[in-house]
Formats: C-alpha cells, structure tokens, sequence
C-alpha cells in the first residue's frame, strides 16, 4: 500500500449523531434490550441483521473471527449451527470461551457479547435442519467445512454426489453438524455519537436472573 492510500484511509471517518443511550432507555434484562435493538434493526432494513462476528480461541491461544448467522435465542442464550468439525467447532470443543458481534452500522449501533458456548440438544439441531431448504441440507453433508479441497469442482461434485445419495428420501441430521448455544455473561451496547464520545453500557451476569449496568468510557 502506497503512503498516499495509507493518508486516504487515515481519513475517512464519519461523525454518528442519529441517537444518543442512557440508562433510563435500558431494559433491566439485557436478553429483552437485545430484542428490541434486534427488531428496530429489522425495521431499518439493515441487510442480514442476525449476522455476527463469532470468536474464538484454540487451546494454544490463536484467535480466530468468521461471521456466522444467530438462528434463535432464549431468554438465557444466542443460538448458532454449524459442523462441529469446523475450525469453529473446534476452537469450542477446547475452549469454549466465545465473543459475539453485532455491527449494525446504518443505526450506528454494536452489540459485544462475551460468554461460554454449548452444544444445543439434538432434538433442536434437528428442528432446525429440516427447517433449512433441501440444497441447504445436503450442503451440510457435502462440505467438510474448513479442511482443504483441490478445487471448486471437487466441492460441486461432493454436492451432486449427495443430491443423489438422498434423492427422494428425507435428509438424515449429519452427526458432525448442530447447534451452539451462547450463553453470555457480559453484553455491552454500543450507542454511536458525535465526537467519539460514544454511549456504551455493559452488563455483567450476578445470577441467573440479575445483572449490573455500568457506563463505560468511549
């Protein structure tokens, strides 16, 4: 990159002043103030609302970030799929200490979550899968997700090769593949405005039904 397009990005900058947070606008639970910046999101039109940057560390401690889609939640928890042999999954399976990121940029909003993942149980990895369109299904069964192909065409192979296995049969639920829970124990909201001095509110898990709110500095 050349010291004329490092000046260019050192530039760009915009000044968000749509909406100012305090506490008073805050629901007590933060589950059901996540719920309505979700739905005033979806109300905005924003493109893919449930999408969120997931992260997640290896036992040796690299980092890893990749966006996934949230598919549900509960009063306690985020919930996501995706083949449990992934890097994702595997990252999980030796520490399933994750962050959650919602950017919604067209409300100047985020959304940081921090909490432990689980598997969700089989029955509910099964109600959504056979919730998913066929193509959707089979690509389950076609992708070893993150390892290695030669090529796009081996992939579309893999593909028609499934298709095939179950033509006119129901799509079996891959025993690699199913549900993550995130249940959180700090959920900050992010509240953009002018001059950088952003409104960011954190809450913190005491139990399983109360929570602090602290006003943090931008």
């Amino acid at each position: 990159m050349s010291f004329y397009e490092n000046q260019h990005i050192a530039a760009l900058r915009k000044n968000y002043q749509l909406k100012g947070l305090d506490l008073p606008d805050l629901q007590e639970d933060p589950m059901i103030q996540f719920s309505t910046w979700f739905s005033e999101a979806l109300e905005a039109g924003i493109t893919e609302p449930n999408a969120m940057v997931l992260s997640t560390v290896s036992s040796d401690g690299a980092p890893a970030s990749r966006t996934v889609l949230l598919k549900g939640t509960d009063k306690r928890s985020f919930h996501f799929y995706t083949n449990y042999n992934s890097e994702k999954g595997t990252h999980i399976s030796e520490n399933n200490n994750v962050s959650l990121l919602f950017l919604w940029l067209d409300l100047e909003r985020q959304v940081r979550i921090t909490g432990e993942a689980y598997m969700l149980s089989n029955e509910e990895s099964l109600n959504y899968f056979r919730s998913r369109p066929l193509d959707s299904q089979i690509g389950a069964w076609a992708s070893d997700q993150s390892m290695v192909i030669p090529s796009r065409q081996f992939l579309e192979e893999k593909f028609s090769e499934m298709k095939k296995k179950f033509k006119d049969n129901a799509i079996p639920l891959p025993l690699f593949w199913g549900g993550y829970k995130v249940v959180p124990s700090k959920i900050e909201f992010w509240q953009g405005r002018p001059n950088r001095l952003h409104d960011r509110f954190r809450y913190t898990k005491l139990d399983e039904n109360n929570w602090k709110i602290e006003r943090l500095s931008p």
